[in-house]
Order: structure tokens, then C-alpha cells, then sequence
């Protein structure tokens, strides 16, 4: 699994409110979900307690400091 050190993330969002979309659309992508070693197939034989821990933060890198430029 791809990540990086906890000392290299800036942000931390809780996306509880979306946690049950968020899984609905991993599950979206069957041949994903069913694969051996892909994140959604791993994520889906975890026990449903854990995943849900797993699903409700995502933590990001900010790559510039400031507002973001459109």
C-alpha cells in the first residue's frame, strides 16, 4: 500500500458523513474489490468495525503552502 510518513502529512479530514458513499463507490468496481491484493478486496475481508475506522479520515500532503490557485 502506498503512503508516506506521518510526519509528511499536513491535513487530516474526517469524511465520516461519507463513509457509507465512500464504500458504496469502492465496492463499484467489482473487479477491483475481488482481486487478491488490490486495496478494496483487501478493505472488503476486513472485519466491518475495522474498515470503517480505516474509511472515516483521509490524510493528505500539501504540496504548497497558502490558498490554493485556480
Amino acid at each position: 500500500m502506498l503512503s508516506v510518513p506521518d510526519a509528511h502529512v499536513t491535513d487530516i479530514v474526517d469524511v465520516r458523513p461519507w463513509s457509507g458513499p465512500k464504500w458504496a463507490a469502492i465496492l463499484a468496481h467489482r473487479s477491483q474489490a475481488e482481486g487478491e491484493r488490490a486495496l478494496p478486496a483487501l478493505l472488503s475481508r476486513l472485519p466491518e468495525e475495522t474498515r470503517g475506522r480505516l474509511l472515516v479520515t483521509e490524510c493528505y500532503t500539501r504540496v504548497t503552502l497558502g490558498p490554493a490557485v485556480p
